[in-house]
């Protein structure tokens, strides 16, 4: 039996600041895929075959940012308001092709996300087609329809036509309520502003308001953190997500540390460590939990029952998810999917030649640029322990107890680590577990591939 750090963290008298040395990246997974080529034939064939999924959701993918922010990697392309147009008018089209196909209409959809980029940086009324063109596939009774993006610029106008065009959570990246620490990160808007909008916007009687807040952006102490997570109970807001600044090559905190800077605010270069970061966690998820917030996930509470979070859930559960747009990332029949970013690549593959004896009602989806894979053989297995973790109790129900007892010597370390309580029926994650959940679960894959079991006792019961 082989036992590494890397799976089983480090005793350590604090486990939040020390079981692992540092939070590396925002996911874990493996994968059994390989990339397959896709011909026209074979994307015909997807289209016109009836899914097998239980669970679907649709993710929109709108790439368009007015500015990039610190601590991103994933800028895009500027929002100039006739490329968006551009885009918006294609990419609804495209919806609707999809919508009319059997693929979709096979099973109803439980959930719509619609991400990017910043996506309430299209107009009004963008939004009010875009909602038209997702109420044309089957949704499931009480769909969740997010959509994603920033307070900055989202008028009544634009709430009022999403809420009147189906969607019915929105998502705003809030990263902190400091007027200095915002600024230093390329945010728009001061606290005030903020405060104000997001009491606006939480009166209504059932839309779902939530935020996302990161720890550890520079100039972000201590102090400030305490005050953002005040901000975040005071606000209004249904829902929030506390999530680890990760340090991802490429963005403008990474390229200044290559050259010795930190980009903080006017008046601090602070930037927390990892034990400071560890401190910042805890103390978000006692204080919301102090104040009878219900924690969903490790990153995710909410105030009340309607924000549900249905998306984020079920996309760790490894169900079907249909990507659109330049960039946007799912699956088809079990096929992992990941459409290429470039924008002019995703127009040109648009542009279809008219048949005359080719009606709309028969006419598929354009077949993008990007990469495909083959289905991962293990991912319904995978998806027990993603969700399990994430949400900080790993039921011992969903798996055969062949499986249990194969994890047992990692299980035992994370308990006599202070990771983790086991009993007869499930693992549960301490505060710290939940704080390092990610790393868990890498560790747990390693230690999967390090000491293999027969494959079909992988298989949940």
């Amino acid at each position: 039996m082989i036992l590494t750090s890397s799976m089983t963290g480090i005793a350590s008298p604090d486990p939040l600041q020390h079981a692992f040395k540092v939070k590396s990246a925002p996911h874990a997974g493996r994968s059994g895929s390989r990339p397959i080529k896709v011909d026209e034939q074979l994307w015909q064939q997807w289209w016109q075959t009836e899914t097998t999924a239980d669970k679907r959701a649709l993710y929109i993918h709108i790439p368009f940012c007015r500015k990039r922010c610190s601590f991103c990697n994933f800028f895009e392309n500027g929002a100039k308001p006739e490329r968006i147009s551009h885009y918006m008018e294609v990419l609804c089209q495209q919806l609707t092709l999809a919508s009319q196909t059997k693929l979709a209409q096979s099973q109803p959809f439980d959930t719509v996300y619609v991400g990017g980029g910043t996506p309430t940086d299209i107009t009004a009324e963008e939004i009010a087609k875009l909602g038209q063109a997702i109420q044309r596939f089957p949704l499931a009774d009480n769909a969740e329809v997010t959509l994603e993006g920033r307070l900055n610029g989202f008028d009544d106008a634009k709430f009022n036509n999403a809420l009147d065009n189906g969607f019915n959570r929105f998502s705003f990246g809030v990263q902190s309520f400091d007027t200095a620490v915002r600024k230093a990160a390329g945010r728009f808007d001061d606290k005030e502003t903020l405060l104000k909008r997001l009491q606006q916007l939480s009166q209504h009687p059932s839309a779902s308001i939530v935020i996302d807040l990161i720890f550890g952006l520079p100039g972000q102490t201590m102090d400030i953190w305490q005050q953002d997570i005040q901000a975040a109970i005071d606000c209004g807001a249904h829902g929030v997500d506390l999530y680890q600044l990760i340090g991802l090559a490429g963005n403008r905190i990474d390229k200044a540390s290559e050259k010795g800077k930190v980009l903080g605010t006017e008046t601090s270069e602070f930037q927390a460590d990892s034990q400071t970061r560890a401190s910042m966690y805890a103390y978000g998820a006692n204080a919301l939990e102090s104040q009878q917030w219900q924690r969903l996930s490790s990153c995710h509470w909410r105030r009340d029952d309607r924000e549900r979070s249905v998306y984020n859930s079920l996309a760790k559960s490894g169900i079907e998810i249909l990507p659109f747009g330049a960039g946007g990332g799912g699956s088809i029949h079990g096929h992992g999917m990941m459409n290429a970013r470039d924008l002019s690549e995703w127009h040109q593959a648009q542009v279809v030649t008219e048949d005359a004896e080719l009606s709309s009602q028969t006419r598929l989806p354009a077949q993008v640029p990007g990469m495909a894979l083959s289905p991962n053989p293990s991912a319904a297995f995978d998806a027990i322990f993603k969700r399990g973790l994430d949400s900080g109790t790993l039921s011992f129900d969903g798996m055969e107890t062949d499986v249990v007892i194969h994890l047992q010597p990692l299980f035992e370390a994370w308990q006599q680590n202070g990771l983790a309580t086991i009993d007869d029926t499930c693992l549960k994650l301490t505060l710290a577990g939940r704080f390092w959940n990610v790393n868990m679960q890498t560790g747990l894959f390693e230690y999967l591939a390090k000491n293999p079991m027969n494959a079909e006792a992988q298989l949940a019961s």
